[in-house]
């Protein structure tokens, strides 16, 4: 059989083709792992087992708090030598035989069970915490915060009734609120001039709150008892409480949407599932037996105020 000039030309362009883009595709996936080694370097070797920098980090999640004063260069360098004590300790264990022992069997089941519901739970409530969840949750919060009456007050605190009506007298002859609570306030905030900034009637105990949302801006209680002492207040101004802005609080509506979620998510779970507690009625049963208006305990939780 015989081949013409133009069909060898072809195949000769096509193989070459061939093996160019093979070569470049070998080439790219070469360099994939080199990639992914070069932002997850080796950084020590223990008996030929690597140590690698996700390892560190992994690591630095789990110790937490007990490195929360180091700084990063010293942090690092004791989570490696950590990292390197552990994998030189856990080879004298596996020689040991110490993983065929019932305790450590028990124990790395919980671990793994716990890391599990750790991660999906972790997965559900990323899952939930989007812009318009957030953004609901926020609205429905700002609603119960509008209109809310906060009173802006002083105040001096002091052990016995003779004393807050010493205080109240002298205030009387015109003496300044704010000096008097700084030399008579036992108080820590005394060194403020007795300043309490603006609080709601449910941030302070009722006979306090009482008085102080029944006074008006600028005058001055009679002595006023409650569990820590006699208090003079002084009212400053009242005003409606504002809802913070969204950006102040969205990291507390973040994580109150993540639990949330994830405690939805576990009822939902708990709800399928058969439960048998030993020496006392199995779930499933409680569940059939209950009477037909029976209602579970709503468990959702309300928005923190603000």
């Amino acid at each position: 059989m015989t081949t013409s000039s133009s069909e060898m030309k072809f195949g000769t362009r096509a193989r070459l083709a061939f093996a160019t883009t093979g070569c470049l595709a070998m080439v790219l996936l070469a360099s994939l792992p080199a990639r992914a080694e070069e932002n997850n370097p080796v950084l020590a070797k223990v008996n030929g087992a690597e140590i690698r920098q996700s390892d560190v980090t992994l690591a630095e999640e789990e110790l937490g708090p007990s490195l929360a004063q180091m700084d990063p260069a010293t942090k690092k360098e004791n989570v490696l030598a950590f990292l390197i004590d552990m994998k030189i300790v856990a080879k004298a264990a596996e020689a040991k035989k110490i993983e065929d022992r019932d305790d450590f069997k028990a124990r790395l089941a919980f671990t793994r069970n716990r890391l599990l519901m750790d991660n999906l739970l972790s997965v559900e409530g990323k899952a939930a915490t989007t812009d318009e969840a957030m953004k609901k949750v926020y609205d429905d919060a700002s609603k119960q915060i509008q209109g809310e009456q906060e009173v802006h007050a002083r105040h001096i605190l002091v052990e016995t009734e003779d004393e807050a009506k010493a205080i109240e007298a002298e205030l009387k002859k015109g003496a300044d609120f704010a000096e008097l609570a700084k030399t008579k306030s036992k108080d820590p905030g005394a060194s403020d001039g007795g300043d309490l900034g603006f609080f709601t009637k449910d941030q302070m105990v009722p006979e306090f709150s009482a008085v102080a949302f029944a006074l008006e801006p600028g005058k001055i209680s009679d002595p006023v008892k409650s569990q820590f002492g006699w208090h003079i207040i002084k009212v400053e101004e009242k005003r409606n409480r504002k809802a913070p802005d969204f950006e102040q609080v969205k990291g507390q509506i973040e994580t109150y949407v993540a639990r949330k979620a994830q405690a939805d998510y576990v009822a939902k779970l708990r709800e399928t599932a058969k439960v048998e507690r030993m020496g006392q009625p199995n779930e499933a049963a409680a569940k059939t037996d209950a009477k037909p208006d029976a209602k579970p305990a709503d468990s959702k939780m309300a928005p923190a105020k603000k």
